[in-house]
């Protein structure tokens, strides 16, 4: 049982109450009352998800995003965070990563509830978790609506947090804007609020485009087709590494990228269009759902071979 996939499969025998959506969504979902709490929780790990060597408090901001990010793909509101923290003995970088927790917390005017600190190794490597919690008051979409004849769609562009992280890794130049996409992400939440009642499914692209696109098929017993060349690229990600089918395939495998990927049917196609218009956020349809089941590609006219790995998975 060494893979992620594996390991989370043995545990679904252990949550077996409703709340936990059979382990299979972004967020667990509990019903207290009249409450919908929604609740959800991820862990940085040095060498993992940041580099030894990056800023501590950008490591503070995308703890908390990419646990917002969480919230968002449920359509939930932020109410708290509990955090866990280890602690290596370095008062510096303590000092600037709560710095930077700081900042986070006030620009998603969120506020830490509570946690747990505890001491490691100086030679480990910083593992860091973060608890989110949300509500909402109306429908919480799941990775497992997507119905055959809607409709496939994400925010924003993709695969710049991907190049930020060659740049910083390989010593590479490149635009400072694709370094902050990977350090500092940004969560959708506002998009994420606004769509919950207009979509079958929704989930957030954490591990790559391909990947977690293949994953909403497979909880929602279904097939995904994606249009390569409709998949939304930045400016700054075209000149970085061009726009042509390999480096299409890079950016969908590439991950960190924490936009907002959703089936919705035809006919809310316009409202989306001027949701998108009202926030200032692309939100664009780059393929479709299918009867069947997996993921298909194609690039305009032409089919395209599935590249041998789709994304990001622990192993």
């Amino acid at each position: 049982m060494s893979s992620e996939t594996a390991f989370i499969s043995a545990l679904r025998r252990l949550a077996t109450d409703p709340a936990a959506r059979g382990l299979a969504d972004d967020a667990a979902v509990l019903e207290l009352g009249g409450t919908r709490l929604v609740l959800t929780h991820d862990m940085v790990v040095e060498g993992v998800h940041f580099l030894a060597d990056d800023p501590p408090g950008d490591v503070a901001w995308k703890l908390l995003a990419v646990n917002l990010s969480d919230l968002a793909a449920k359509g939930a509101r932020p109410l708290g965070a509990l955090m866990g923290y280890s602690l290596r003995g370095d008062a510096g970088w303590d000092r600037a990563f709560l710095a930077g927790l700081e900042e986070a917390l006030a620009a998603f005017s969120l506020p830490l509830l509570g946690g747990d600190t505890v001491s490691v190794p100086a030679t480990a490597p910083r593992a860091l978790g973060l608890t989110a919690i949300g509500t909402s008051a109306g429908r919480v979409p799941s990775r497992s609506g997507a119905k055959a004849g809607q409709t496939l769609w994400v925010s924003g562009t993709i695969g710049d947090a991907g190049a930020g992280l060659r740049i910083l890794r390989d010593g590479q130049p490149g635009a400072e804007a694709l370094v902050r996409r990977y350090r500092r992400p940004s969560p959708r939440l506002s998009a994420g609020g606004r769509l919950a009642p207009l979509v079958g499914a929704m989930m957030d692209v954490s591990d790559g485009l391909l990947i977690d696109a293949g994953r909403m098929a497979d909880a929602s017993g279904v097939a995904i087709l994606i249009d390569l060349a409709r998949m939304p690229l930045s400016s700054e990600l075209v000149e970085y590494g061009g726009s042509g089918r390999a480096a299409r395939l890079v950016a969908a495998t590439a991950g960190d990228d924490y936009e907002l990927l959703f089936s919705a049917p035809f006919a809310a196609a316009q409202e989306i269009f001027a949701l998108a218009k009202e926030l200032g956020l692309s939100l664009l349809p780059i393929g479709r759902v299918e009867d069947g089941s997996g993921l298909s590609l194609r690039d305009g006219e032409d089919l395209v071979p599935r590249p041998e790995s789709l994304g990001w998975e622990h192993r």
